[in-house]
């Protein structure tokens, strides 16, 4: 039988230093995952996992009532250079805590969990809620959220945890990579010969640079194209055959990827391929429960550019928690205490509104 959690947040701030400690780069979290584990056993509250994902559900469940999902990450990228404290010690030092992960983004993580626990004994809820702490985020990958999409679809809507400063992200971008080839011919750099493939994938560049897509979405903008990488020759003295590039395309929900890598092939010189089409953009509708409740509350919304597990979630979802996206993947990464004190009251206010 659990017993109640009198400080939720305080235990959660205390397991966010554990997790900070834990070495949880992405598909490598199986340490981070036990963490959470022993937490949830220590508090006799039963968990379910898969991989290392692991995620539980508020005691008085009630397979009638629709669920809320609250989610976020364990994984984590691996350090910069550039630190001046380890990045493996949970230090606090003037109201920041410091370590690999704080800010993205363990701190949402802990601030929904301790959310969770609030509501977690509270009997005759409209909404159930499922917390999940996942994997594999920081890369996209298919043994994390995805992999739960059998228990995430019945759910209503969720909460997906990143460091937004607690606004609410109603749309995110998606993401297709492009790897691109153009063909030149090769001859002597000293003579008139050849088909320099540099020269051609120069235009292409230009139009990437330059192009504007008809469609803009309300929230989100323009779809954002960037040349990121680019490789070609052998020797300083052979004009290329060819030239191998790679577009970052950053989606919006007017284009489908199909209508987008058709507007790409026929307007450059490149034979382009994607890597996946999997990570599409994501809008939640503006008369939503949950987005009407922010708008009461006077919680800013806005449009994210940056990627998250909202990308392979089914349901409608908002972004939101602690921390600013900016301090994500820097050295010496750190999330004030404050902000998640602050960020474990807006959640709980935002989610008595509802339930």
């Amino acid at each position: 039988m659990s017993k109640k959690i009198e400080n939720p947040l305080i235990e959660c701030i205390e397991l966010l230093k554990k997790l900070i400690e834990t070495t949880s780069f992405s598909k490598e979290e199986e340490k981070a995952a036990e963490v959470i584990r022993k937490f949830l056993k220590a508090h006799k509250i039963p968990f379910e996992s898969k991989l290392n994902n692991t995620w539980i559900k508020n005691k008085h469940f009630n397979f009638l009532k629709p669920t809320i999902l609250l989610n976020s990450h364990i994984d984590t990228v691996k350090p910069v250079n550039g630190w001046n404290k380890n990045p493996f010690n949970a230090e606090v030092e003037d109201g920041k805590l410091f370590g690999l992960g704080s800010n993205d983004a363990g701190a949402a993580l802990i601030t929904l969990l301790a959310t969770f626990l609030h509501f977690y004994e509270q009997e005759d809820l409209k909404y159930n809620f499922l917390f999940a702490a996942t994997a594999e985020e920081e890369i996209s990958g298919k043994n994390g959220i995805e992999i739960l999409e059998d228990i995430t679809s019945g759910c209503e809507f969720a909460i997906v945890g990143e460091p937004t400063e607690m606004k609410m992200a109603i749309a995110e971008k998606g993401l297709i990579v492009i790897d691109a080839e153009v063909k030149g011919k090769a001859g002597h750099a000293a003579r008139n010969e050849g088909l320099n493939a540099i020269y051609l994938a120069m235009v292409d560049v230009q139009w990437f640079q330059n192009y504007q897509f008809k469609k803009i979405n309300p929230v989100l903008g323009p779809v954002k194209m960037t040349v990121s990488m680019i490789h070609a020759g052998t020797q300083h003295n052979v004009v290329p055959d060819i030239c191998k590039y790679t577009i970052d395309v950053r989606t919006i929900p007017e284009y489908n990827s199909d209508q987008l890598l058709e507007i790409i092939s026929d307007n450059v010189k490149a034979s382009i391929k994607a890597r996946s089409t999997r990570l599409q953009p994501s809008q939640i509708d503006k008369d939503h429960l949950v987005v009407k409740t922010a708008e009461k509350l006077g919680i800013e919304t806005f449009g994210s550019s940056t990627l998250s597990d909202q990308a392979l979630l089914k349901i409608p979802s908002i972004k939101m928690g602690p921390g600013k996206s900016e301090r994500s993947h820097t050295a010496d990464e750190f999330i004030y205490i404050k902000e998640i004190e602050d960020g474990y009251e807006l959640y709980k206010k935002l989610l008595e509104h509802i339930v």
